[in-house]
């Protein structure tokens, strides 16, 4: 059986991202950031099952599916000294949503549990520009489900179900151009392998400095692979724009 699915989905989300904390502190003190993101998310979704033998697959855009939200929380807290530094990194992000087909009806719950930690060296003479390099763990833990209600009532319902936690080492390295005195641009990549078959993430981000902290425009791309068994794999993309602002202290 195959079955063409579009799993509707949109983030309304608070993102606390790593913007580069660039603004003078006594030496040896340690600079922090916090910043509440708003991040509007598209999502690209496969599932491969051999048996039953399902393909489920979707690219769906944020403004067609704001109504599929089912719960998202989103936060991320860093530190920066004059050489090393640290990030926290927790997201949840809950997807329910049902749509009827021609000889059947779908009923679908996504729920994503996603915690970074890394240590980030930072080379530079300058804190918040140049390069950082980092290293951590990246753990995800997804419950994924799909029932498939057939139409007519002589045959059963199917479904499938998929539950684990998958922790990876992560490695990546970002780089900030200082643009002008307000002005600056980071880059990000990063990739992390272990019990996933391995997950990617990019993204760059402008950021323009205040008093107070700095706002931030940018775009994220988030690639995740796993593979519950040698019977279920699954893929998710999740990328979109950002915005928010950077609170420093």
């Amino acid at each position: 059986m195959t079955s063409h699915r579009p799993l509707r989905i949109a983030v309304l989300t608070t993102l606390l991202g790593a913007t580069g904390l660039a603004h003078a502190s006594p030496s040896g003190a340690w600079d922090w950031a916090i910043a509440p993101y708003l991040w509007g998310i598209s999502v690209n979704t496969d599932v491969n099952t051999t048996t039953p033998p399902v393909s489920i697959s979707n690219d769906s855009q944020f403004n067609d599916v704001i109504d599929t939200i089912d719960g998202v929380f989103e936060v991320h807290a860093e530190g920066e000294g004059d050489d090393f530094g640290m990030f926290a990194d927790f997201t949840f992000l809950g997807l329910a949503d049902s749509d009827d087909r021609r000889f059947l009806r779908t009923e679908s719950d996504l729920d994503a549990r996603l915690l970074e930690v890394a240590g980030v060296w930072a080379p530079g003479t300058e804190r918040g520009h140049g390069w950082n390099v980092f290293g951590g763990v990246r753990v995800i833990d997804l419950d994924y489900t799909t029932v498939f209600i057939p139409n007519d009532p002589r045959f059963a319902p199917a479904s499938i179900k998929e539950s684990d936690t998958f922790t990876d080492f992560m490695f990546g390295a970002r780089y900030t151009w200082a643009l002008s005195d307000r002005w600056s641009f980071t880059l990000r990549g990063d990739g992390s392998f272990g019990d996933t078959d391995g997950t990617w993430n990019a993204s760059g981000v402008a950021q323009y400095r205040t008093s107070n902290g700095a706002w931030a425009f940018g775009y994220r791309y988030l690639d995740a692979d796993f593979k519950r068994s040698e019977n279920t794999s699954v893929s998710i993309n999740l990328y979109g724009p950002e915005i928010g602002y950077a609170f420093r202290f």
